[in-house]
């Protein structure tokens, strides 16, 4: 397979609304799409699992009626959903959209969902089952380090940006390897080229770090008072246990150890406050990191309104 078939180009002509946990995501990005004439496409890794409703935060009934909303409760919670599968979905979405002659409007946090878009994605070839039974093997006889050392050998610029315990990665990229002959950083290094903020339509919702923590634990309050234990409760007696990245959903990992490792609710709650501020810290870290985001100021005195208004604006 070509370089080219394994590539997927950035989306160029899109609108993006982004930012950290509880910064009003959804409110603005309603505002927005209706300003602009948009659908709303899900930028949220975990939204697109069904029954994750709580924990997600995903907009209401009456929010969707409002704007059509696309890629969410796509994938059952059992079932795992790469981040390639994520993007060629985008892909696929925002063409529709655009044929109906509206405008496309990526809304959310998922900070890895919204680089892929805006740089493209090196895909690699598809999954060599048989190859990964035998690293993991390898694996248990001999450690993971042996296998990062390994790496070290073939690919040293994936090893050096990989962490040595990052088991499914780093099987990924020797996978690659072995397919290609060629390694997997040579092959991304062509998505890592930034571009301007004035040559897109990317805007990160903003607070001050303070106002920020303060709607972070109200939202945390919220869902455990909507009833995020029992929602978790009812998914694991319907399916017995979640993917691996949805059971590692903040809120639902927490709520899963209260469950089965007999944690205190009290000590859950704030497990989720402090995990979900530190997750806000890494979405900002991620969002500074993007050259294509220009930054949008957000305050207790301005309205979503006013937000939109000011986005269009600019």
């Amino acid at each position: 397979m070509s370089d080219d078939l394994n590539n997927i180009q950035p989306a160029t002509d899109c609108w993006f609304l982004t930012g950290p946990t509880a910064a009003g995501k959804t409110s603005v990005g309603l505002e927005l799409a209706e300003r602009i004439d948009a659908e709303i496409i899900s930028l949220d890794s975990m939204a697109i699992y069904r029954e994750m409703d709580i924990g997600t935060a995903k907009p209401t009934d009456q929010q969707r009626e409002r704007v059509p909303h696309h890629l969410l409760d796509i994938v059952d919670p059992n079932e795992d959903f790469s981040l390639a599968e994520y993007v060629d979905a985008a892909h696929a979405t925002a063409a529709e959209i655009k044929q109906r002659g509206k405008e496309v409007l990526f809304v959310g946090g998922t900070s890895l969902y919204l680089k892929s878009l805006l740089r493209g994605l090196y895909t690699g070839p598809p999954p060599d089952w048989e190859f990964r039974k035998e690293v993991a093997q390898e694996v248990e006889r001999v450690g993971i380090e042996a296998l990062h050392q390994r790496l070290k050998q073939v690919d040293p610029l994936a090893a050096a940006k990989l962490h040595p315990n990052d088991q499914r990665r780093i099987i990924r990229a020797l996978e690659v390897y072995k397919s290609t002959g060629k390694p997997l950083s040579h092959s991304q290094t062509h998505f890592e080229e930034p571009r301007p903020a004035s040559d897109c339509r990317v805007f990160v919702l903003q607070w001050p770090r303070d106002e920020l923590h303060r709607r972070i634990e109200a939202r945390v309050e919220r869902m455990f008072a909507a009833g995020l234990v029992d929602e978790v409760s009812g998914l694991l007696e319907k399916y017995e246990s979640l993917s691996r990245t949805a059971s590692q959903a903040v809120g639902y990992r927490e709520v899963i150890a209260h469950l089965c490792e007999d944690k205190s609710l009290d000590e859950t709650i704030e497990q989720v406050k402090i995990r979900t501020r530190r997750f806000a810290r890494r979405q900002e870290t991620w969002f500074r990191g993007l050259s294509e985001c220009r930054p949008i100021t957000m305050s207790t005195e301005t309205s979503s309104e006013e937000i939109a208004e000011q986005i269009v604006a600019r």
